[in-house]
C-alpha cells in the first residue's frame, strides 16, 4: 500500500505541515516527526528553556533523558503530551482542539513510552501556523514573573493551574454555565502574560 508524505506548504504568513493523505496507513516515524516539526514551528522551545532555566523540566527524572543529549527515546506519548503553557498557546490561538484530535487517534500511548504500533490509520492530520513571536513573548512574560515572585515555584504553580483549568474546559464543552467560569479563570490566570497579551491581538488581527 502506498504511504503517504509529509508535505510543507509556506505561503508567506500562513505555514503549515501535514501529512498528505490522512486516509491512509501512516508509519509511527511520520506520526512522530509531524508533532516534532509542530512543537516547533509553534515555539515551544522558547517556553521550554524557561522553565528548565528555573529547574522545571517536565521531563525531569525520566530514565530515557541524558545530559548534553535531551530525550534518547521518542515516543508518540511525551510528544502528544503539552504542559499548561503550551496549552494555553494552542488554547488561545485555536489550534488546540486540532492538536487534541490528531493525537486521540495515535494507539499505543503509555506514561513517558508507547506500544504504537509500526503502521496504524489516521483520519486527521495537522495544520499549523508559525507562533514563534506568541512563543517568545509567553517566554518573556515567563521570565519576568518568574524573576520577580518572591514565591519558590510560582512559575510552575501558575502552569498547573492553568493546565487543569483548559482540561476542565474542554471536558464541560456542553455545559454553558462552568465552560463560562473556567474560561474567566483563564482569562484571570493568564492576566500577568502582558507581552503574550499585544502578541496574540496582532495575531487575531490577521488570522
Amino acid at each position: 500500500m502506498r504511504m503517504p508524505r509529509l508535505t510543507t506548504n509556506d505561503p508567506s504568513q500562513n505555514k503549515s505541515l501535514s501529512i498528505s493523505d490522512p486516509r491512509e496507513k501512516v508509519s509511527k516515524k511520520m506520526v512522530l516527526d509531524l508533532g516534532m516539526s509542530y512543537l516547533e514551528k509553534m515555539g515551544s522551545g522558547h517556553i521550554c528553556k524557561v522553565c528548565i532555566s528555573y529547574g522545571g523540566s517536565c521531563c525531569s527524572g525520566c530514565e530515557h533523558l541524558s545530559n548534553g543529549v535531551g530525550c534518547t527515546l521518542r515516543n508518540t506519548s511525551c510528544t502528544a503530551w503539552l504542559c499548561g503553557f503550551l496549552k494555553f498557546l494552542l488554547y488561545e490561538t485555536g489550534h488546540l482542539q486540532e492538536w487534541n484530535d490528531y493525537w486521540e487517534q495515535v494507539p499505543g500511548q503509555d506514561h513517558r513510552m508507547d506500544f504504537t504500533p509500526e503502521t496504524f490509520f489516521i483520519h486527521k492530520s495537522l495544520h499549523v501556523q508559525s507562533l514563534g513571536n506568541l512563543s517568545e513573548a509567553l517566554a518573556a512574560d515567563l521570565q519576568e514573573l518568574a524573576r520577580t515572585h518572591s514565591a519558590i515555584g510560582f512559575i510552575f504553580t501558575l502552569r498547573e493551574k492553568i493546565d487543569r483549568n483548559i482540561d476542565q474546559f474542554i471536558f464541560y464543552k456542553d455545559d454553558p454555565v462552568k465552560k463560562n467560569r473556567l474560561k474567566r479563570s483563564i482569562v484571570n490566570l493568564s492576566s500577568p502574560f502582558h507581552r503574550f497579551h499585544i502578541a496574540l491581538n496582532d495575531y487575531r488581527a490577521i488570522n
